[in-house]
């Protein structure tokens, strides 16, 4: 702002002593940058005050209103300016009074100009401010408009009296253009075009990330120096909300990452993929009815699918209700496969969240330990070892590890494993539930 008035002072009052219309309307064009550099000094200190609850969005269009109140004070100027112009050529008035003292002070603004429009250009990028870039577009037509005056007062001394009249009227035309692009930008902003790239760039960086199956639609629109970005993307139906919740981090990373300052909204779509097993599409089905399931079973007779499910509901639940929750199951999942599948639904009462449980007696948890030893042996499964038991109000639960061959299939040892637990469930009846962990050898 220093820097803006000392030259315009300057410059207009050697403009005036020496008669040179040109140098005048280079002090002019000054005079509006410095009005424009103290508007946006301003309104920078506004547009970076974060949104509340009048301005959702922030106040960076602000920026843009300013660019457009600083431009509209160009043209003005630029008008004024070829009008004085006009006059002088045709009344024919006298060429300014040419000595070394205009050209040193135009060189001196060309420095000082240049300065300021690579300070402000290089604020503008890195912030991605508006205002900003207008000041450097000013003071960057200052150094061009400096040039076009040392022009035409050289004509001028040359002996060609329109030089002087003809540097101003390049100072207007190059007022207008640098408007003009300025102008037709802050124009796109304000009506919400998308910056060019951006949604290319948003695009590119969300489909790269895990889960994200494909984009739907995607919206840019800028606000001061600050990306708005709306997508709606396709994930996987299967996946829990937490996972959802995750991607939804990672895309506002990756956007960050991809544009710079970005506000992400995240709509996830959830959508069947192609390698969804009918096993999944159930489990779906159960989750969308807040239903809890295990034990799915699914055959496939040919022309007939045979579907069996497991379904935990309150234990206190009367018969009849718990019969309409499975029915109303079993009619989703024939909507989803066909009329024709056959679905057996066993119901059972859902295990307590925290059931009460203490440790059993040692000997007790000994004596199970032997019997789980024994009925081992001679099976593929060996070395049972951290046995535990414990009471609970609905009888014991029993947990334990052990060993198999690392080559052993799962199924095998699931087999294997299934039939230990059966054998100690027959040997102590008050034993509610067997949990067994099947593990290689040490070192494998």
């Amino acid at each position: 702002m220093i820097a803006s008035a000392s030259m315009a002072v300057i410059k207009f009052v050697v403009g005036v002593a020496i008669g040179s219309l040109a140098l005048i309307s280079e002090a002019l064009h000054s005079s509006v940058d410095l009005a424009a550099t103290i508007v946006t000094w301003i309104v920078v200190r506004i547009s970076d005050r974060p949104a509340d609850e009048e301005h959702h969005y922030g106040h960076g269009k602000i920026e843009s209103l300013s660019a457009l109140g600083v431009i509209a004070l160009l043209y003005i100027l630029a008008g004024g300016i070829v009008v004085q112009a006009y006059s002088h050529l045709r009344e024919g008035l006298p060429p300014p009074r040419l000595s070394a003292i205009p050209f040193v002070v135009l060189l001196i603004d060309i420095g000082v100009n240049l300065w300021r429009a690579r300070a402000l250009h290089r604020a503008a990028r890195d912030t991605r401010s508006q205002a900003l870039e207008a000041d450097a577009l000013h003071f960057a037509s200052d150094v061009l408009g400096s040039v076009a005056v040392i022009i035409g007062l050289a004509l001028s001394g040359l002996g060609y009296a329109w030089g002087d009249a003809a540097a101003a009227i390049g100072v207007a035309v190059l007022i207008s253009i640098l408007g003009l692009r300025l102008g037709r930008a802050t124009i796109e902003t304000l009506l919400d075009r998308a910056p060019e790239g951006a949604a290319e760039k948003a695009g590119a960086a969300i489909k790269a990330l895990p889960g994200v199956v494909d984009i739907e639609r995607l919206r840019v629109r800028m606000v001061g120096p600050r990306h708005f970005v709306d997508v709606t993307a396709k994930v996987p139906r299967t996946y829990p909300i937490d996972r959802i919740d995750t991607i939804k981090q990672q895309a506002q990373d990756a956007v960050s990452a991809a544009l710079g300052e970005a506000d992400l909204t995240f709509t996830a779509v959830p959508v069947a993929r192609d390698n969804e097993s009918v096993r999944d599409r159930i489990m779906v089905i159960a989750r969308n009815s807040g239903l809890a399931i295990h034990h799915v079973t699914v055959h496939d007779l040919g022309e007939k699918l045979i579907v069996s499910i497991d379904l935990e509901v309150d234990g206190e639940m009367a018969l009849v209700d718990a019969h309409t929750i499975a029915h109303r199951l079993e009619q989703n999942i024939r909507d989803e496969f066909g009329t024709d599948v056959e679905v057996d639904t066993h119901i059972e009462p859902l295990e307590p969240e925290l059931p009460l449980g203490t440790d059993a007696a040692p000997a007790r948890t000994v004596a199970i330990q032997a019997a789980l030893s024994r009925f081992a042996t001679g099976s593929p499964i060996h070395d049972i070892h951290n046995v535990r038991v414990r009471d609970t109000d609905a009888g014991e639960i029993v947990n334990f590890h052990c060993r198999a061959a690392p080559t052993m299939s799962v199924a095998r040892v699931h087999e294997s494993v299934d039939e230990i637990e059966r054998m100690l469930r027959r040997a102590f009846p008050t034993v509610k539930r067997v949990i067994s962990h099947a593990e290689p050898p040490h070192g494998s």
